[in-house]
């Protein structure tokens, strides 16, 4: 089966972001002074193989620890869903 893996990633707390500081900058210049922390993160969308859902979260999880993701300075979400039968494949 295919499935398609969701993997969010943030700087843990207490780690500076200097990119969410410049955008929080950049929100305040524009007229967005009442905003408080900005932090910024990483959206990361994974299709992969798995003999079913279990298999392609743990994948999933894995891959996020492994490369995706800085697990020193950086935690992760997966969400994991089934991709739908395109047109003319076999189910």
């Amino acid at each position: 089966m295919r499935f398609q893996a969701i993997v969010t990633i943030t700087l843990k707390p207490g780690v500076l972001d200097p990119q969410g500081t410049a955008v929080k900058r950049a929100l305040a210049s524009l007229g967005y002074d009442r905003v408080g922390e900005v932090r910024v993160g990483k959206h990361v969308v994974v299709e992969l193989e798995a003999s079913d859902r279990a298999e392609a979260e743990a994948q999933a999880r894995e891959m996020a620890w492994r490369v995706l993701a800085n697990p020193v300075l950086e935690t992760f979400r997966t969400s994991v869903e089934p991709l739908e039968h395109q047109a003319g494949e076999a189910v």
